[in-house]
């Protein structure tokens, strides 16, 4: 029996400025840089992509597509295997990590159209849809776009939404505070994203729990894992603590978890490693207990999610899903707080809007 080959394997990236200045705790941006891969073998097409540097794609094109092309097509983790051994003197991590996402992302998307079905059918769907949380809250926001942001959220129906702190801890504080206000009993959460130092964060955290905050999101850079062990043990007792969107493989994962740094481990399909990666992480949380929440691109992670054990939500964060409606036809949109993978459409049942495309390519 002849299987399919992967004939080919393109990578372009695309620079999508912000609809206003952005900001975290630690990072401040006003664009948002999307690379996208597709891959065809078959007489299909697979579509792959991951939020990171224009140079992922170079790193696609020039070391991984030559790994890639002409194996078999519906055979993803024999090519993962192969793109970790390619990258092996780049670096795994970084920007290697991300490449090899994107590509592994389009060859399950393609082995998936070969077959008719969706992404989630593939895998083995556990649920028909998984509950979102609405992201944004940036500590560059007014206080007026911040409560209508997250108020808009709420009165959508969903139970939960996010905020980022960390740049003014008097500030942040009043900021829940408001925030409280504004989305009446929906769930607040705050992200750090790592500008605290654990003894403020334990302070903070005490704070924060009085507006009813039972998520406190990288309240200590994420590879200080001692710190995060602190702030969990000394955080109110119903306040999760979570962390691991800048993992890149299994082994940093593993560490985080046996280091009992995290109550929620985080794990972003474009960065650790696309479909391939993501089902390892769910796999280690099971594992071990744990609970697991997708990190951004809300789209892929609707079929991860509604495909894994431990994934109890993912996060709908306002860039990607922003970039995900207007490039990719068939983008999923949330519906009274959940996502439900259109199983009707094979693969991830999205397709590049190119023409839209165009005016931000790279």
């Amino acid at each position: 029996m002849n299987e399919p080959r992967i004939q080919s394997l393109r990578a372009r990236a695309y620079r999508i400025p912000t609809d206003g200045p952005e900001a975290d705790g630690t990072y401040e941006w006003s664009a948002t840089v999307l690379v996208v891969v597709t891959a065809t073998g078959g007489g299909q097409s697979g579509l792959g992509y991951t939020y990171a540097d224009r140079a992922t794609a170079a790193v696609i094109e020039d070391s991984l597509a030559p790994v890639v092309v002409g194996a078999c097509a519906s055979r993803p983790r024999e090519a993962h295997i192969a793109m970790g051994r390619a990258v092996r003197n780049l670096g795994r991590c970084g920007i290697g990590a991300m490449a090899i996402s994107a590509v592994d992302m389009a060859l399950w998307d393609l082995a998936a159209r070969l077959h008719g079905i969706a992404l989630v059918t593939l895998l083995g769907a556990a649920r028909e849809s998984v509950e979102v949380y609405g992201s944004g809250g940036f500590t560059s926001y007014s206080n007026e776009r911040l409560c209508a942001q997250l108020g808009g959220w709420a009165a959508e129906g969903m139970r939960f939404v996010k905020m980022k702190i960390g740049r003014d801890p008097i500030a942040d504080r009043a900021r829940v505070a408001l925030a409280r206000n504004a989305v009446g009993t929906t769930g607040v959460f705050v992200d750090a994203n790592g500008a605290y130092s654990a003894r403020l964060a334990i302070a903070q955290a005490e704070r924060f729990a009085e507006h009813g905050v039972r998520w406190f999101e990288e309240p200590v850079s994420s590879d200080d894992l001692a710190g995060l062990r602190a702030v969990r043990e000394r955080a109110p007792g119903e306040m999760a603590i979570a962390a691991g969107e800048y993992g890149y493989g299994a082994e940093y994962f593993r560490r985080m978890l046996d280091a009992r740094a995290v109550d929620v481990l985080q794990a972003d399909a474009t960065r650790c490693g696309g479909v391939t990666g993501y089902v390892e992480v769910d796999a280690l949380c099971d594992a071990s207990g744990a609970l697991l929440s997708a990190h951004c691109a809300p789209h892929v992670h609707a079929h991860l999610a509604c495909a894994s054990h431990r994934t109890v939500h993912v996060e709908y964060f306002y860039d990607h899903a922003r970039i995900e409606r207007m490039l990719f036809d068939g983008a999923l949109a949330p519906r009274e707080g959940r996502l439900t993978p259109d199983t009707s459409r094979p693969g991830l049942g999205i397709e590049l809007k190119a023409r839209d495309a165009e005016q931000f390519a790279i």
